[in-house]
């Protein structure tokens, strides 16, 4: 599933454009562009309102800016807000309007200059939203990382509310936007923290390096432009910096024992005995 780094990478390359795809095509920039239609290919895509309403709606609405909150992907437009989530195999390319559909085109809005913007979801798992008010549906999530207001301070008090296992806690959305499987695992390794430790016996220090390591690999991830680990997303790096995440059997980077893997909440989960002993 894209995290944070590779929707942040997308939502980037729908506002300035040069994003590369697999087939050598460079995708253009559609912030600023008018929608002059709009379908749906596959009505369940659509979470609300409708897939009629969506694409009786849609056209005539310019694009103001793109941007994301969490993993979803936010289109403000003239009087509405588009919102995508992504999922398990979601991507949006921009196309020519003439190309011929792909077999996993579920949703596609058309432009002026002969441009389209495709959302392909080969699961059917990702949706679609287009609401006016978008805290409709992102009024559940926590903060943002990378947010200026994310404080170290608000992260210590916010896991000591809890008594949960750091591993599903930092993939709960309502606590943490944005984390998923890969980077939870990459922050807890670079934090030196078992990831079933309960949330409320971190100490201020502990919080401290946690709240550090998650900014850096999300930071680090963007810098890459996402990781690209199998067909889902291609187009980063960030694959070749891990430290942890699938890297079972292998050295561990800072004191060479074999990664091993775990199973947390039905989630592969890859850490290093020694560092991140549990009792540590």
């Amino acid at each position: 599933m894209p995290e944070l780094p590779e929707v942040e990478t997308i939502a980037r390359a729908l506002r300035i454009g040069g994003r590369v795809y697999p087939d050598g095509s460079v995708g253009q920039a559609v912030q600023g562009q008018i929608i002059q239609s709009a379908a749906v290919l596959w009505p369940r895509t659509v979470a609300y309102p409708t897939a009629a309403e969506v694409e009786a709606h849609l056209p005539g609405q310019s694009i103001l800016q793109i941007g994301r909150r969490g993993k979803f992907l936010v289109f403000s437009l003239d009087r509405d807000h588009l919102l995508i989530h992504l999922r398990m195999s979601g991507d949006l390319i921009v196309e020519p309007v003439d190309r011929p559909l792909a077999p996993h085109h579920r949703f596609w809005i058309g432009f002026q200059d002969g441009l389209r913007l495709v959302f392909n979801d080969p699961r059917k798992f990702g949706r679609i939203w287009l609401t006016r008010d978008p805290e409709n549906v992102l009024g559940g999530l926590g903060p943002e990382p990378l947010s200026p207001e994310f404080t170290p301070q608000e992260f210590f008090t916010r896991l000591q509310k809890y008594h949960r296992q750091l591993k599903p806690l930092l993939l709960d959305q309502s606590f943490l936007a944005g984390l998923g499987n890969i980077y939870s695992d990459e922050a807890l390794h670079r934090a030196r923290l078992h990831p079933l430790r309960l949330s409320h016996t971190l100490q201020q220090e502990d919080a401290g390096r946690l709240w550090q390591a998650i900014r850096e690999v999300l930071e680090e991830g963007i810098l890459k432009q996402g990781s690209s680990i199998d067909w889902v997303y291609r187009g980063g790096d960030f694959q070749d910096s891990f430290r942890a995440y699938q890297r079972t059997g292998q050295p561990c980077p800072n004191c060479g024992t074999p990664i091993e893997r775990i199973v947390v909440g039905q989630r592969s989960t890859h850490y290093c005995p020694h560092c991140q002993s549990i009792d540590r």
